[in-house]
């Protein structure tokens, strides 16, 4: 892919390593000179040390042929300007970070894909991991749902149960599904069908309607996240 990366800084850094080393071939724009000097010697991309919020700009990097346009920087109101000008310039995939909630409307409007302050989402996910820390990974669909990822242990109702005799006794809610399970650390998820039978030490992957809350999680054996659920 052709992609445009606006903003070397914290969150832009990763993503312009993330992506040059993926065979995509990456154009950074970064007005700050030491960044830009920065990313140009670190990563195998084309740098430009300019305004991103200048059309011209835009059009050297060659947006016009680019297959996403990511703008990261730290100003909300530079990246609505990097998208607007990304959209007339007929971007089909714009992207932006976006810091203030107040604002996700705004980005919603212009018809631009977001992601909400990433710093916010990062303490969400360290606050987690201290909060329950029998949740191994998570993501966050909506305001409740959530996909997360947890062990079986021993003497969870569940376990040595098939998913089809869990729902039918009543032990695996209608809104909760398991998605993939990982046995014996081979790293190649098994794909749940009803006749599967859930073992001790199982990872799963889990969609729940409701979060992974306690009366979820103790499906899997882990009632001790009880005294640090909040």
């Amino acid at each position: 892919m052709y992609i445009v990366i606006v903003g070397a800084g914290d969150i832009g850094t990763p993503l312009i390593e993330i992506a040059s080393t993926n065979s995509n071939e990456v154009v950074v724009i970064e007005r700050n000179e030491q960044r830009a000097e920065r990313a140009a010697s670190q990563y195998d991309c084309l740098v430009i040390n300019d305004d991103a919020t200048v059309k011209e700009t835009l059009v050297d990097a060659g947006v016009d042929r680019a297959d996403a346009l990511i703008s990261t920087t730290d100003e909300d109101a530079t990246n609505v300007m990097v998208c607007l000008l990304g959209q007339e310039l007929d971007v089909h995939n714009v992207v932006s970070v976006v810091h203030s909630p107040q604002h996700m409307d705004l980005f919603r409007q212009i018809g631009v894909n977001t992601i909400e302050n990433p710093q916010r989402l990062i303490a969400d996910y360290l606050y987690r991991a201290v909060e329950r820390p029998s949740i191994v990974d998570f993501m966050r669909i909506g305001d409740e749902a959530e996909v997360f990822e947890i062990t079986i242990k021993e003497g969870a109702p569940i376990a040595g149960r098939t998913l089809m005799e869990a729902g039918e006794e009543g032990l695996l809610p209608v809104d909760v599904l398991v998605v993939a399970i990982e046995r014996n650390g081979t790293g190649d998820p098994i794909t749940p069908r009803g006749a599967t039978r859930l073992e001790v030490d199982d990872l799963l992957t889990v969609y729940s309607a409701s979060g992974a809350t306690p009366e979820v999680t103790d499906l899997f054996g882990h009632t001790g996240d009880h005294d640090q659920y909040v």
